[in-house]
């Protein structure tokens, strides 16, 4: 009985780190956390420059589809986010962790974003 139990167990398990991983894998492949630090902080340094009306970022990741945001960052169009020369000053690294937090937040995925 002990031996079927830990059977289920560890097959439970193996298909909970497995889908956990094809999930995970699926992204963009950035630092999301780096990402949403990266994005306020650009966000900022156009707020500062008076670049953008608010002070708080009006473009959220759940704004768009996680297909939405994969179209805008492959084509490379920031002109929805303003200050283009701040974006263009971007290595490709941040642009890729602000597209992983974009992806990873986006209206259909499993965690969308809540707040700006």
């Amino acid at each position: 009985m002990f031996k079927k139990i830990t059977i289920l167990f560890a097959a439970a398990l193996f298909i909970l780190v497995s889908n956990t991983i094809l999930v995970a894998s699926e992204g963009p492949g950035g630092n999301d956390r780096k990402g949403k630090y990266t994005y306020r902080k650009v966000y900022k340094a156009c707020s500062e420059a008076g670049q953008v009306e608010s002070a708080t970022p009006k473009i959220s990741p759940a704004n768009k589809t996680m297909a939405e945001w994969k179209a805008i960052f492959e084509a490379k169009k920031f002109n929805e986010f303003g200050c283009e020369q701040h974006w263009a000053a971007l290595s490709d690294e941040d642009v890729l962790d602000i597209y992983t937090y974009f992806y990873g937040h986006a209206s259909d995925s499993p965690s969308p974003a809540t707040c700006n």
